[in-house]
């Protein structure tokens, strides 16, 4: 694997096969995504917009998906991931992250993938894509809050090299390395499509 300095961020989108023959694309999202946001947080299961927004709530006030929506590609980075073999093609998935400050190497990291697609790679082809492009524009380090009881949260970032910081409360706070994260997601056999993604991002 190149080593991450040698990956630029000139890239809007990724089309990748998952490893059950699903086509997905990956791409930024945008302000225009905003009633796909929504709608996406309404077909959550009630348990897992629990765990991704800390609220039994159906759905979230327009503060909350207006946030998610407002993407400048600096100071909020977000991707999404769109099923294509669908007419309407679906999100199926999303990530954020949220910089600490203006000029700060450290960010906030959230992700959610609709229940129907747990278990299908698409997490970890979305953090691949997430952690390259969050590198690319100088961060270094990400913060990581999940409810203490999210098990297969906290296992699935303790794999890309997370640890845990803070344990106090209902909410465990991991921190990440943005470079090993990248490492470790390479160094795994599957899902095929990191690879794909690594590719895509390489510099000439």
């Amino acid at each position: 694997m190149a080593e991450p300095r040698s990956f630029q961020n000139r890239i809007r989108s990724v089309d990748v096969i998952l490893d059950n023959g699903t086509p997905v694309c990956l791409r930024r999202i945008r302000h225009s995504d905003r009633e796909q946001i929504e709608a996406g947080i309404s077909q959550m299961s009630d348990k897992s917009r629990y765990l991704r927004f800390f609220s039994g709530a159906k759905t979230m006030p327009p503060s909350v998906v207006e946030r998610l929506a407002n993407v400048d590609g600096t100071h909020h980075l977000a991707w999404g991931v769109v099923k294509m073999d669908e007419d309407d093609r679906p999100a199926i998935a999303a990530a954020h992250v949220f910089r600490e400050e203006q000029s700060s190497d450290l960010g906030e990291f959230a992700i959610a993938v609709l229940d129907s697609y747990h278990g299908q790679g698409v997490a970890r082809i979305l953090m691949t894509t997430m952690f390259l492009d969050c590198y690319c524009e100088g961060m270094r380090e990400l913060r990581i809050e999940i409810l203490r009881d999210n098990k297969k949260a906290s296992g699935l970032v303790r794999s890309v090299g997370a640890t845990a910081v803070a344990m106090e409360g209902p909410v465990a706070q991991y921190g990440l390395v943005i470079e090993d994260a990248i490492a470790a997601l390479a160094e795994m056999k599957s899902p095929a499509g990191v690879q794909t993604i690594l590719a895509a991002f390489a510099a000439d």
